[in-house]
């Protein structure tokens, strides 16, 4: 499907600040138990970003997921993209660099603070 210009330019303008926020160190980036990607929760959205394979390896795509917690709707980007690979990759390389030793965690583990904001 085609973009239009505006789209193109809103969705760059969204890699650029999650590029800003990464390197600023206000997006925190995480590496899911047994997953092949790193993940973050931003605004209310959760965003993707894989494969967390090498970045040595060129050969495999990588993409950028981003969906809200309260739709199923979604916006992918990856890196064959001709308009917004080239930021794709940027930010596969500052996620990289920034969740290296990053310790990989369970984001589904039961803690007492998400039983104590369920109501029941």
């Amino acid at each position: 499907m085609a973009r239009d210009a505006k789209t193109t330019q809103r969705l760059a303008a969204l890699l650029d600040q999650l590029q800003s926020l990464t390197d600023a160190g206000k997006l925190h980036w995480e590496r899911q138990i047994g997953s092949a990607h790193r993940y973050a929760r931003w605004n209310n959205n959760l965003i993707i970003l894989g494969p967390a394979e090498p970045l040595s390896d060129t050969n495999i795509p990588r993409y950028l997921f981003v969906t809200p917690f309260y739709s199923p709707q979604c916006i992918e980007i990856n890196s064959h993209d001709i308009d917004l690979g080239a930021g794709v990759l940027k930010l596969a390389q500052a996620v990289e660099e920034v969740s290296r030793k990053e310790p990989p965690t369970d984001p589904f583990a039961i803690s007492e603070d998400i039983l104590d904001r369920i109501r029941f």
